[in-house]
Order: structure tokens, then sequence, then C-alpha cells
């Protein structure tokens, strides 16, 4: 006797959620990539940021920027563990952004206008991350047969 296995049925909220955590993936890959960019510049060359006299969070330049490098290197990796729907990387996702959140605003005086734009993207990424439940998740990698991608409706 033989078994056969069938494959759940897609609803409309296992796509939304695999939709939002595809989202949150893509978002934090291009938060790290531009988090090690940002790194990069601040590590290079000093004179492209503008410094702030008396701030009170005051670092040095070059410290910032190995801290966005070790941010952005670490989110660009979680990224990858998002795609796959792994809870270990749905959770790291989360604290990175909200680690890159906390960055950013220390930052803010170097470089203000990325910096809020990083905290508004980093913001999305949690929420995408936290909107969705466990068990409405496929992953990612799985190959599914064209067919089964959208079912096509008649009119």
């Amino acid at each position: 006797m033989t078994a056969t296995h069938t494959r759940p049925e897609h609803t409309a909220k296992q796509e939304w959620a695999t939709g939002l955590t595809a989202f949150a993936a893509v978002m934090l890959f291009l938060v790290g990539l531009l988090d090690i960019f940002r790194g990069i510049m601040a590590i290079a060359e000093d004179d492209i940021f503008v410094t702030t006299r008396n701030y009170v969070f005051e670092f040095d330049l070059t410290g910032w920027g190995w801290i966005h490098l070790a941010l952005g290197a670490v989110a660009a990796v979680v990224a990858f563990g998002l795609l796959r729907t792994a809870t270990w990387a749905r959770v790291t996702g989360v604290a990175i952004a909200a680690l890159v959140i906390i960055a950013n605003f220390l930052s803010l005086p170097y470089y203000p206008v990325w910096s809020v734009v990083m905290i508004a993207l980093s913001g999305f990424i949690i929420w995408a991350l936290c909107v969705v439940q466990r068990g409405n998740l496929f992953d990612l990698s799985e190959e599914r047969p064209l067919h089964e991608e959208r079912p096509r409706h008649r009119a």
C-alpha cells in the first residue's frame, strides 16, 4: 500500500504572509547593503560627513563606520535566512532592524536625511516580520509548478 502526499491548499492569507516575508528579506538586504556602504564611507573618508559639536552621543566617525559595516553585514546574511522562512532569521531580523534604528538615531547629526530614511525602512522591516504568523508561511525557495503559482480566473 502506498501513501499519497497532498500539498496543502495555498490560501490568500499564506500568500500575503509569504509576500510580507519576502518584502522584509529584500528590504533587510537593501538596508544591510546601504549600511555597508555607509560604513565604508565613514571608515575611508571622514570628511564626507558633517560633524556636529557638543553632541551627546559623540563618537569618532571611523568607529561609527565599523558599527554600520558590522550591522550591514549581519543584516545581509540574515536576509538570506528570511528567504528560507527560518524562525531564527525572523527573530534576528527584528533584532538587527532595531539595532539599525538605534545606530541611525545615534548618528543623526552626521547624516540626518539618510538616517531618517534608514529608520523608516527598518521600521517597515520590523512590522513585516512581526505581523506574519509562523503557520501562514511556506518556504520561499520551494519550487512550485507554474499551474500552482496563481489560479486563473475565467471571465
